[in-house]
């Protein structure tokens, strides 16, 4: 026990005069305390600190504020609670266009009447910090209203004089005519004073904003590169080259189509049984014609595109289709070679799922090969009802590829004929009305 305190006396003399030397440090040193002591709390009488949040200002360093004191309603709680009985507000008019004016938060009196703020002022001289109670305060910017000075307004010079006497006799003596045209100058002078400083920087700001706005052309244009129809050459001469069969489908494609079988049934006079009343209504006059070979690849084509149409049901999600499974597909579109299958299956789905511009395209595409097997001419009531749609889908997908629908009168029956003719006229977008 005796070594141990021996030990704690040794190290007490040992620290002493490392306590020493900081002391005379802090004594050469009066601009950087090693100490410092802390003041009495105090309530300033007049002016007092201010802790003032600027949410959503960018406020410069020098705004300068005049200070405004104004009694508190005697029956305030703030009173009641010990808070001082006037109440502070700051304004300035400093900026250019701006007015900042801050008043003292009230938002937390409901949640904590209690909480006060303050601020330490640190003297370096006396090492010491006087905390002093802050008003914790909101400051507010808005936009200073401009107006044109009054003397200014009332400065008129001689030639205004001189126009003001004119309109003045021409009101009084002069013609109809003459008055009209007094009137309307004076309407368009009080328009004009109406578009003050505010309104030239917004409509100077809507300018700059629209400038590179799409025009109308430019819409149509987007319009028409993203409508669902058949790839086309929209710039042709000739009718028969808007709508070329081996650009749309692919050579390669079409020349893997088999119509052998047909030409010889048609040959043989014997009957060739399909699931299309269009197909089978035009194979007999499409295989005698000239041609031959190059419109059966594209009648059978669309036979196909019939087909596969058909053997689609109804998918989980709304608005969809689902397609059969490659087996499926090779079944009930015998003879069709794989190729023909796959291109059907890939343009017009994905992923074993047909959405509404999948099934637009397939309709789009149905409407061209039957406007070429037709001429260009088209009755639409055998596609109408190989497709189920009704009258009206069938003629907007005809729409769609830039035909034009009639009616015409067939044996006392009012038939629907799609005829597609240069120019092309493609459906036009809607903008929505000026209001006035």
């Amino acid at each position: 026990m005796g070594s141990s305190s021996d030990k704690k006396r040794k190290s007490a003399e040992d620290t002493t005069p490392q306590i020493k030397k900081k002391k005379v440090d802090s004594e050469k040193s009066s601009k950087s305390p090693k100490f410092i002591n802390v003041g009495a709390v105090k309530r300033p009488q007049y002016a007092p600190p201010v802790v003032a949040a600027t949410s959503g200002l960018a406020l410069s360093s020098s705004i300068q504020f005049q200070a405004y004191a104004t009694p508190a309603d005697k029956t305030s709680k703030r009173k009641k609670n010990g808070a001082p009985a006037q109440e502070l507000l700051l304004h300035s008019a400093n900026h250019r266009t701006m007015d900042y004016t801050a008043r003292e938060d009230r938002t937390g009196d409901s949640s904590d009447p209690y909480l006060k703020h303050y601020i330490g002022i640190f003297n370096p001289k006396t090492a010491e910090v006087e905390i002093v109670e802050a008003r914790k305060m909101v400051l507010r910017g808005t936009v200073r209203s401009q107006k044109a000075v009054d003397e200014a307004m009332e400065e008129k010079t001689q030639k205004q004089q001189m126009m003001a006497m004119r309109n003045e006799l021409g009101e009084a003596f002069g013609t109809k005519k003459a008055k009209k045209a007094i009137r309307d100058v004076t309407e368009n002078a009080i328009t004009s004073q109406k578009v003050g400083q505010s309104e030239l920087v917004m409509m100077d700001a809507i300018k700059t904003a629209t400038k590179d706005m799409s025009t109308k052309e430019d819409l149509q244009a987007a319009v028409d590169n993203a409508r669902p129809v058949p790839r086309g050459n929209f710039n042709a001469d000739e009718i028969a080259d808007v709508y070329v069969p081996s650009q749309i489908i692919g050579s390669e494609v079409l020349n893997a189509i088999p119509v052998m079988d047909w030409q010889e049934s048609v040959k043989n006079l014997e009957d060739i049984q399909v699931p299309s009343r269009f197909v089978a209504k035009r194979v007999s006059n499409v295989a005698s014609s000239d041609d031959a070979v190059h419109r059966l690849r594209v009648l059978r084509y669309l036979l196909f595109v019939i087909i596969f149409w058909n053997a689609t049901s109804q998918g989980r999600e709304r608005g969809t289709r689902s397609i059969g499974k490659r087996d499926k597909l090779r079944e009930v579109m015998a003879p069709a070679p794989e190729i023909v299958i796959e291109n059907i299956r890939r343009k017009f789905s994905d992923g074993g799922v047909m959405r509404k511009t999948h099934v637009d395209l397939l309709m789009t595409h149905c409407c061209a090969f039957a406007a070429i097997i037709d001429g260009f001419r088209v009755n639409t009531i055998d596609l109408r009802e190989d497709l189920k749609l009704e009258q009206k889908q069938l003629n907007q997908y005809f729409i769609e590829i830039g035909a034009r629908v009639k009616q015409q009168k067939v044996a006392d029956k009012m038939e629907n004929f799609a005829v597609l003719q240069l120019p092309l006229q493609f459906p036009k977008i809607r903008l929505p009305a000026r209001k006035r």
